[in-house]
């Protein structure tokens, strides 16, 4: 369930960033002041760092009403933090952002606005039809790659890669249970994704700063997310589900998933059902959450989900 007591949650994969939080930090406050910091999470995924970037990320925002670190125990992959990060979060919107804050947080805003008429809201730094980065090759290559994910995806969107985007939770949650991708390809998967249930996309152009300081090497993350992005199409996407009454109250599935102690679950409304999705490896627990509900467990795929109204439990 959402929090009726916040707005807005803002999800930050993190990885060896310590040295990075405090100026992506002071990039943020203007924005928090201007929504109200007591409206606003922010949860810190620290994708098993080895620098203090948990330690430094409790420092940084520590002072806010609401703010979470959770960490992954071993360095898993931006996908692996972000979907964790999808799933704990509480507004019934939700922004994702570098921990540097390279994006200008005032889009935050914007984004939120877009976000009352589509499911995402992605950002979006192209100009005129590509990024401009720090370097003519880096430009030219970037063009390259954005036309090679086209080839396989098919997405419209050229800016895949950029991480600021925002989320209704519903939409944001189901992303993260589905997903597959580790590494830096899951913001194509997420669009992948998207298209497959049928989610309204609103991107939002965006200004940005190439912040130096990143421990990620563009070069051997493009080569991985290719790799991952051609896989896409042959990717398997089935979760276990407990098919139950079309009306069942959000409330009572979010008891049982805390009494089985499963988090960040999505109840998906159709006409005649709903089904409670879960995480591929939630079964074991969902049998406790089909038993308390009523309901059946069973699988369910991106195709049976499309157009269903998403709730997050």
């Amino acid at each position: 369930m959402s929090d009726p007591d916040l707005d807005l949650s803002i999800v930050v994969p993190a990885h060896n960033e310590a040295a990075r939080l405090d100026a992506g930090y002071a990039r943020l406050v203007p924005t928090l002041e201007r929504l109200g910091p007591e409206r606003v999470e922010v949860v810190v995924v620290d994708d098993g760092s080895t620098d203090a970037t948990g330690e430094a990320a409790t420092r940084v925002y520590g002072s806010l009403p609401h703010h979470r670190v959770v960490a992954l125990p071993e360095n898993r992959g931006k996908g692996a933090a972000l979907r964790l990060g999808l799933r704990v979060a509480r507004a019934p919107l939700v922004v994702t952002a570098d921990a540097d804050m390279a994006i200008d947080p005032r889009h935050i805003p914007e984004v939120m606005a877009a976000l009352t008429r589509a499911d995402l809201a992605p950002g979006s730094r192209t100009g005129d039809g590509r990024i401009a980065y720090d370097s003519p090759w880096r430009t030219l290559a970037g063009a390259a790659f954005s036309r090679l994910v086209h080839h396989y995806v098919r997405t419209p969107l050229r800016d895949t890669q950029c991480g600021f985007k925002g989320y209704r939770l519903g939409a944001g949650r189901l992303l993260a249970l589905l997903a597959h991708v580790e590494g830096f390809a899951i913001d194509v998967e997420l669009f992948h994704l998207a298209r497959a249930l049928g989610l309204s996309v609103e991107p939002v152009p965006v200004s940005w700063s190439d912040v130096p300081g990143s421990s990620v090497h563009p070069g051997r993350v493009a080569l991985d997310v290719l790799r991952d992005v051609r896989g896409l199409a042959s990717t398997r996407y089935v979760n276990p589900a407990v098919a139950t009454d079309r009306d069942v109250a959000v409330a009572d599935v979010a008891e049982a998933a805390r009494r089985t102690r499963l988090a960040g679950l999505v109840v998906a409304r159709g006409e005649r059902d709903a089904l409670v999705v879960l995480g591929r490896d939630d079964a074991v627990g969902g049998a406790g959450v089909a038993a308390a509900l009523g309901g059946v467990l069973r699988t369910t795929t991106p195709s049976e989900l499309a157009g269903r109204v998403l709730e997050p439990a």
